[in-house]
């Protein structure tokens, strides 16, 4: 049986934590970011939960 490749895509997009949760970032922190306030894009500076049904799908793809 093969070994299975990491999708290397979602690998520079996700992090794993010791505890198994998938982690991400999030969008809209590109540009027009003088329209948007500092509330707003400080939250999306911090790494989020994936949501559950994607969840199964991400480590499938790193192989996890």
């Amino acid at each position: 049986m093969p070994k299975i490749k990491t999708n290397k895509t979602v690998a520079k997009r996700v992090k794993i934590t010791g505890s198994g949760k998938v982690m991400h970032r999030r969008a809209t922190r590109a540009h027009k970011l003088t329209l948007k306030s500092a509330a707003r894009k400080r939250a999306f500076t911090l790494e989020h939960d994936t949501a559950k049904g994607d969840t199964k799908n991400v480590k499938k793809m790193l192989g996890i």
